[in-house]
């Protein structure tokens, strides 16, 4: 194939066909919704993880099947997380991949196992809460934090510096800095390295 005058990245959503794509002539991954990485390979709320003991018997043995082979619900999430974006890292590289961290609707969110009990109902979802806000809301933090364990794991961890991060549905110049700490907060700050 000729060399074409402008760089195209791709968009990329299953980390099963990242390699394939790689073959492809590209400048990198432009966009990879983690989203996709989330339902695909994990398909559970994050609140559902976190408050597994609080959850009843038959979504216990529901989420237990699920994450075969993990030690904890936890390192379920964080450790698909990090597979799935690490793929997407490692058959690129060093080219950039740009992660958009996840940007669910709630009605989304609330379609994922275990997802009814911690999610609103919006009449308008796509207006609702989502992207940066829902990062920054105490409801939320600590289901963003694996969100961000998972890319510390892949950039830090594997050396996949190539991965860089997106942050989705940014309303305010004010929301932007809150969720910029958070990063900071999380162990995510911006560097020279992505």
């Amino acid at each position: 194939m000729p060399e074409l005058p402008l760089k195209v990245m791709m968009n990329v959503g299953n980390p099963d066909r990242a390699f394939d794509f790689a073959c492809l002539p590209n400048e990198g991954v432009g966009l990879a919704r983690l989203e996709f990485i989330i339902n695909r390979m994990i398909g559970v709320h994050p609140r559902a993880l976190l408050e597994f003991d609080d959850q009843d018997a038959a979504l216990q043995n529901d989420i237990r099947e699920m994450m075969k082979g993990f030690d904890s619900p936890r390192e379920f999430y964080v450790g698909r997380l990090t597979e799935g974006i690490a793929t997407l890292g490692a058959a690129f590289y060093p080219k950039r991949v740009i992660v958009r961290l996840s940007d669910f609707k709630s009605n989304e969110y609330a379609n994922l196992v275990g997802g009814e009990r911690y999610e609103p109902h919006e009449e308008n979802p796509m207006l609702g809460f989502r992207g940066a806000g829902r990062y920054v809301a105490e409801s939320f933090r600590d289901c963003f934090a694996l969100e961000c364990e998972a890319v510390k794991r892949v950039r830090n961890d594997m050396g996949l510096t190539n991965v860089e991060i997106m942050i989705p549905f940014v309303r305010t110049v004010d929301q932007a800095k809150a969720v910029i700490e958070e990063l900071a907060r999380q162990g995510l700050k911006r560097a020279r390295t992505g």
